[in-house]
């Protein structure tokens, strides 16, 4: 929450359904998110630093660009260049059963009936059903009922209602003076770990850097950063 002070909804209760894992023998199951809210507001930061955090892996799709289902579950072997889809693919060559996938502008997804970006989705936000999600590809039943998934989106309108229904929807706002403060000193410390020549700049930014990257949104916080 310190880092990330305008996500303390989802954090919360990210918190308690991990509380909840840790005080039993269960494995790590966390209830499919999507974040809603203006672009560049940190909903992407958000999901990759929740990824880091958790340690089990983590793969982005941007449905923006996306106009077939075939990027998540697979297209058939029968189509020249076929291979598997991005679900399969995390969890046979990843390392975990319970990756993070983030599903970005999922209320962007084109495409047309037969070829529905979103139709596997369906299946695999499901628990029950994802537990025998079968790749097109592949054609073997895997167990994708433990993936960690979060999706973010600007407007809520363009998404189907069967879709909302089946994750917790939470409406980010942008954060204030001093939560801009700390998300871009968050930023700068991310990427200092990131990169090698890191080193070579303090550990903490000054207060008139502060404020000035704090009239930025976290996507421009991050652009500038690199680019000084």
């Amino acid at each position: 929450i310190e880092e990330l002070p305008n996500f303390e909804a989802p954090l919360e209760d990210i918190r308690k359904q991990l509380a909840l894992c840790l005080s039993s023998e269960d494995p790590l199951e966390l209830e499919p998110i999507l974040l809603l809210g203006d672009p560049g507001i940190g909903k992407t930061h958000f999901a990759r630093r929740l990824a880091k955090l958790l340690g089990t892996g983590y793969n982005f799709i941007g449905m923006s660009s996306l106009t077939a289902g075939w990027i998540l579950s697979g297209a058939s072997a029968q189509w020249k260049n076929a291979k598997p889809g991005k679900v399969f693919d995390a969890l046979v060559n990843g390392d975990y059963a319970n990756p993070v996938i983030v599903v970005d502008e999922i209320d962007k997804a084109g495409g047309d009936s037969q070829y529905d970006p979103l139709g596997s989705l369906y299946t695999l936000l499901e628990h029950d059903t994802a537990c025998d999600f079968i790749d097109e590809f592949a054609e073997v039943p895997i167990d994708a009922s433990e993936v960690v998934w979060i999706a973010t989106a600007n407007d809520a309108c363009s998404i189907p209602e069967p879709i909302l229904n089946r994750m917790n929807v939470y409406a980010i706002e942008a954060p204030d003076l001093e939560g801009s403060r700390r998300i871009a000193q968050s930023i700068y410390e991310e990427l200092r770990a990131e990169h090698a020549w890191g080193r070579a700049f303090p550990p903490q930014l000054g207060v008139e850097c502060l404020d000035r990257l704090a009239r930025l949104k976290p996507r421009e916080m991050r652009r500038v950063l690199l680019s000084a």
